[in-house]
Formats: C-alpha cells, structure tokens, sequence
C-alpha cells in the first residue's frame, strides 16, 4: 500500500513497486490513477489524517507500507500501531532533521549566522534537530523519533529526501529557471557567485531507493538524493539547454541583495548528502542524473504556468518564494 499516492513522489513510486512485481494499492485523498499506472493497480480512497480509515484499508495486512505524506508522531503512531499487519514500512523523511555542531538547522537559518555548516557530504550519523511539534524539521525529526522506537516490532526504512524535484511538484524550484526564459528574460542574478549547493532529491531516485528498500526490509535511515548536487549555476544551463534559451549569468559575490539573486537553492554553503549507505545497504546506484530528469519537469511546469499566475498554480512555492519573480527589482539592480 502506497499512501499519498497521486503526489509528486506517491505517482513514481507505485509504478516503481508495480513494475518490480508488487500488487499495489495506490491511496490518496482523491483516489485518482495516474495514466503511467498498469491496470494491476487498485486505487483507494484516504484521508491521511484518518488513522481509523488507515487501519480498515489496510484490513487483514499488507506486506510492505509506504507513506510518502507521513509528517509528524502522529502519523508515525498510526503507521506504528498497525505493526502486527504491516510486513515493512518505508517512510520518506526529510534532511532538514540535520543539525550541525553548533546546534544550527534549518529553522535557524533567517538567523544572524544562522545557516548550518554541514560537512560535506554529509552521512545519516550527523546529528538531527531535537522532536517536536512547532516547525517541519522538529516535526519529521518527531516523525522518525516515533518510527525508529518501533524498529524492534516491526522493519522501517526511513528516507531523508533532500530539495525534491519532478513533474506534480506543489514547490517546484526549478519554475524559478524556466518561467523566467518563458517570460523572455535574458540576464539572471545569482547569489553567491552561483556556487550555492542544495542537494537535489529526484522523485525516480526516491522511487528506486522505496524499491529496494521494499526488496531488503530492515530499520535504518537512508538519505535520499541524487547521483550529484550541482550548483544555482549549473541547474540553470541545464534548464536553459532543455528549452534551448541563452541566458547570461550575473554573479554576487556574497548574500542576495532583497529578493536580487536570490533563488530556492541560494545557500552561503553547501548541503551535500552522503549516499554510500544507501549503496552499501540496498545495493543503490543511481538511475538519473539531474540532467536526465530535467525535460519531463520542464514540459510539465511550462505547460502549468502558460497564461496562467504562477501563485494560483503553485501557492505553496508562493508562500515561501513571495519576490522569486520581482522583475522590477532586478531591472533596477542593472540600472543602478
């Protein structure tokens, strides 16, 4: 059983699993089918928060659960509480739990010398921000608390997944990359020379490690990323080669200027993830590379945003990139 399965991870994962010989049964709130699916996979209404829904869909058991939504102890009570009748379970988590040595993660980041300084790259044994209830990374590091403490009863796999990207994405940061070459804007503005690295997490590579987490149940933790973590810089001539713009590259040596240079990757220093574990213990190698993944995302985000405002397409990704698109202030930042 696959829960969120109609999400951006949820579609690629329930084909993975059917392709590699499981019966799924795809559950969503919607109980919709993705058209890539076989005829083999049973579609099921759910509400996630629903933990008596949960348990009498999965009825008398299923011998593998993977819950892509998952976000917080209560999930993870929901999933734990089902142990009796779940084979395994494979969980996705996020690498926003890590924290670095001076007790610095993502919720600090805003913060004067706030940002994290991970080590690069950075291995599952890196220490994660304390469980809680008030932000993301508190709450999927309370998530995996609570998952982790049942691994005695029953096997889970939990995976960190780190700046997902993918055609159904609700924050797709590579719409930074392409509604600028569709709006015909020529010059872009970096932050920090372009050299910022925020490891990318493709959905087929979440997809595959979900497969062969499937195939080896066990309790571990896995980060969950690509092949590499290129730069701001190279994310953009890749997208720009997919839509065949030319684009010229304005550099700032040091933080965005406002909302100048700033883009959904712009970090001061890296954040790289570790992926020998995962080769190490699910025998993982990598299916595709950042640029091979690049044109299905492109086509299906310029297909979203053609005549259509990008903040009704994706309000998620405008909630938390309010300027991402403040063509006035960068023309006024050439200007001056």
């Amino acid at each position: 059983m696959v829960i969120g399965a109609t999400g951006q991870i949820g579609r690629p994962v329930v084909d993975a699993l059917a392709r590699d010989g499981w019966a799924v049964t795809a559950a969503s709130r919607g109980g919709g089918r993705d058209a890539d699916w076989g005829e083999g996979v049973r579609t099921a209404r759910l509400d996630r928060a629903d933990g008596d829904a949960l348990a009498a869909l999965v009825g008398d058991g299923c011998e593998l659960l993977v819950d892509v939504v998952a976000y917080d102890a209560g999930h993870a009570r929901q999933v734990t509480s089902l142990a009796d009748r779940i084979g395994s379970a494979v969980v996705i988590s996020s690498v926003a739990v890590y924290e670095d040595g001076a007790g610095r993660g993502f919720d600090t980041q805003d913060e004067p010398d706030g940002f994290p300084v991970y080590p690069v790259p950075v291995p599952e044994t890196q220490p994660t921000v304390a469980p809680g209830d008030d932000t993301y990374s508190t709450r999927k590091a309370a998530l995996e608390s609570v998952l982790l403490a049942a691994g005695d009863t029953f096997p889970v796999t939990v995976l960190r997944a780190g700046a997902v990207h993918g055609p159904f994405s609700p924050l797709p940061r590579e719409l930074y990359f392409v509604k600028r070459n569709l709006d015909g804007r020529r010059r872009r503005v970096l932050a920090y020379r372009g050299e910022s690295r925020f490891h990318p997490s493709s959905t087929r590579t979440i997809a595959e490690l979900v497969r062969l987490a499937a195939a080896r149940p066990g309790t571990r933790v896995l980060n969950a990323c690509d092949p590499e973590a290129p730069t701001v810089a190279a994310i953009g001539a890749a997208v720009d080669a997919v839509m065949g713009a030319e684009t010229r590259t304005v550099c700032l040596d040091g933080a965005p200027e406002g909302s100048v240079g700033r883009t959904p990757w712009s970090v001061p220093v890296p954040v790289v993830c570790d992926m020998s574990a995962a080769e190490r213990e699910l025998g993982y190698r990598p299916v595709v590379s950042y640029e091979q993944s690049l044109p299905g995302t492109v086509e299906w985000l310029a297909g979203r945003v053609r005549g259509r405002d990008w903040r009704e397409e994706f309000p998620l990704l405008a909630r938390a990139y309010p300027d991402l698109f403040d063509y006035a202030a960068e023309d006024a930042w050439y200007a001056a």
